[in-house]
């Protein structure tokens, strides 16, 4: 199954227990526009670098596009098809005013140089910079990309249509970016964390966790758990876990990952692979690397109480439906990651505004926005006695259904 097709196999399930038409459905499924470009380069040898980049736009009834630009070798136009409608579908669940975009370049950047890197993304806005813009469609960080990258895209932008910050968001912050952008999504996490074992009778102090991935997302997180008491038994990267059932130091990783780049080595823990940390027997499993994590085989392997998704798309449909006859509640990432969007919307808003907010207004903002969605979504689930999944869905889908219906055809 590929990505495109497994999102809206989330997608119909819950529309047949909406009763929503056929042609409500092809029309919502189907992406608004896609844009497949080649970008060229000179590279720092002189050699002449090929490369193929991606927006894929898949719905504005209810705003302009919004979504991130990832730069890996595995971006191809199914994958971004995949992340646009679920953009579409998460910034509804949160109620933003905004639709779904997504895209990004297919390369390495980890064998790019900094002029390389420069280069390639200016080369991009080149190509697609009439097709984005404040309320068109606006880029943010994804995998491969981050801040700088974002500051090229807006300088960039600038030729063209002149200074307009709010065409793209997770900006640096002396470069119109939002106090706050950074830990957006982990912050998030850490939230809806909370309210899931609030929802059990259990508390994040005390309880233990497991996490998948230690870049921005899974290290933010684990430093929010971490201060809250909770206890971090189980990290990773793409090079390995390290683990330990008394709680991994996380101040302690952090300045180890700030020298070696990876968790492995770390003293304060043991040797790990990235299979042991997802079956290990946690209250909390967090997934926040890639895509496609959970198949049907290592769905019956987890041993984990609750499941948090930070990373995008990482259970397939049949995965989803065995941790659904477990019993293992999954918090879904159109609802569970959903912070870095709400911060971006908040850092638009500012731009628009020329207008700054403090740290504290934008994480009280992002916290009550958070809390209101989880609500929203586990209550919906609990009467309608599915998976909050499925709620998450039918929730989107009601606002986004709704916009088309007033907006007109």
């Amino acid at each position: 199954m590929q990505a495109f097709e497994a999102t809206n196999f989330y997608f119909d399930r819950a529309a047949s227990l909406m009763d929503l038409t056929d042609n409500m459905r092809t029309l919502m499924i189907t992406p608004d526009r896609e844009l497949r470009v080649e970008v060229t380069i000179e590279m720092d040898s002189g050699q002449i670098g090929n490369f193929i980049g991606y927006r894929v736009q898949h719905d504005n009834a209810r705003g302009p596009f919004k979504g991130g630009l990832r730069y890996h070798p595995h971006v191809d136009q199914d994958e971004a098809r995949s992340l646009a409608s679920l953009m579409t579908w998460k910034t509804a669940v949160v109620d933003l005013p905004f639709g779904g975009g997504k895209g990004g370049m297919n390369c390495d950047p980890s064998k790019l140089s900094r002029g390389e890197l420069e280069r390639l993304t200016r080369k991009f806005v080149l190509q697609i910079h009439d097709f984005i813009g404040p309320d068109k469609d606006i880029p943010a960080p994804d995998v491969g990309t981050d801040a700088q990258v974002m500051a090229w895209i807006m300088n960039e932008y600038s030729k063209f249509h002149g200074f307009h910050p709010a065409c793209v968001t997770g900006k640096p912050v002396e470069f119109h970016g939002s106090a706050g952008r950074e830990a957006a999504t982990g912050y998030g996490i850490f939230i809806v964390t909370r309210e899931i074992l609030n929802r059990l009778k259990q508390e994040i102090a005390g309880s233990t966790f497991a996490i998948q991935g230690y870049g921005n997302v899974g290290s933010f997180t684990a430093r929010f758990l971490h201060n809250a008491g909770g206890k971090v038994v189980a990290v990773s990267d793409a090079y390995g876990a390290v683990t330990n059932p008394e709680g991994i130091d996380i101040p302690e990783l952090d300045k180890h990952v700030s020298t070696d780049r990876k968790v492995i080595g770390f003293k304060g823990g043991d040797a790990s692979t990235n299979e042991q940390l997802l079956t290990m027997p946690v209250d909390v499993l967090i997934p926040a690397a890639l895509g496609g994590v959970f198949d049907a085989t290592m769905a019956k392997a987890v041993q984990a109480k609750i499941i948090v998704e930070a990373a995008n798309g990482p259970t397939w449909p049949e995965a989803d439906e065995i941790f659904h006859s477990r019993g293992i509640p999954v918090v879904p990432d159109i609802l569970a990651n959903a912070g870095g969007v709400i911060v971006s919307y908040f850092e638009w808003v500012q731009n628009l505004q020329h207008f700054r907010w403090s740290l504290e207004q934008v994480q009280r903002e992002q916290e009550t926005k958070l809390v209101e969605s989880f609500n929203k979504v586990y209550d919906l689930s609990q009467r309608k006695s599915t998976s909050m999944r499925t709620a998450a869905f039918m929730l989107a889908i009601s606002r986004v259904g709704r916009a088309r219906v007033l907006g007109g055809i």
